[in-house]
């Protein structure tokens, strides 16, 4: 049986990487497609700052977002004066720090689902008066929804596992901001309690591979789908 320690952090670590995930996910299937689908100057640019969470230490994207989001910051400061929000320090925070380090990874997974679509699919239904947008919600996303799937449950799982960049941003605070991977580094840091630690990383890893199941099964039967 789970402690409620352990049913805290949990849950906790469940609410930030779904609000995470879906705050993310319409911006990243824009990104995707203009990624995938035009040619524009910056592209190559607007793709490295994408994917520059993927290769920046975590500790130095929490601490931009803490000069920037924080109550003090350029950013941050404009928000709580304007319209009482607060992103440092709560578990708000914490949801943005993982949705920006889960962010290259879903956009690169819908991303390739895009490129997979023929687009001769799309150009025929133009040609028959549809507008483009109309194009893109009927044919072009149900046609990508494997990618959507995997990049959303890969980016959930990336979001369950983020540290650096959350301690930075918005400390380690009981019931607000420790999610598993805090609460395992408090446990850690605290002798004698290595048998603690251990549990929250065994709860970690069979989340982690719940997701990452989930996503496989989820894909082949979308793929499926698609294939009748």
């Amino acid at each position: 049986m789970l402690s409620e320690y352990e049913i805290s952090a949990l849950l906790l670590s469940l609410k930030v990487s779904v609000c995470a995930v879906l705050f993310s996910l319409p911006l990243a299937i824009i990104m995707a497609w203009l990624l995938a689908r035009r040619q524009f100057p910056g592209k190559q640019l607007l793709d490295s700052l994408i994917h520059l969470p993927l290769v920046l230490p975590p500790v130095v994207i929490g601490y931009l977002l803490l000069i920037s989001m924080g109550r003090q910051g350029a950013i941050g400061s404009r928000l709580y004066e304007w319209f009482g929000l607060s992103f440092s320090f709560s578990w708000q925070g914490a949801a943005l720090a993982a949705g920006i380090v889960a962010f290259p990874l879903m956009v690169r997974a819908i991303r390739l689902s895009l490129e997979s679509v023929d687009s001769k699919l799309e150009q025929a239904a133009r040609t028959l008066g549809a507008s483009p947008l109309k194009v893109f919600i009927t044919i072009t996303l149900p046609l990508t929804i494997p990618g959507l799937l995997a990049g959303t449950i890969l980016a959930f799982a990336r979001s369950l596992g983020e540290f650096g960049a959350t301690i930075t941003f918005v400390s380690n605070i009981p019931d607000e901001t420790r999610t598993l991977p805090l609460a395992m580094f408090s446990f850690i840091e605290t002798p004698g309690a290595e048998a603690e630690a251990a549990r929250l990383c065994l709860i970690s890893i069979v989340v982690a591979l719940a997701a990452l199941l989930i996503s496989e099964r989820l894909t082949r039967m979308a793929q499926k789908r698609l294939a009748l």
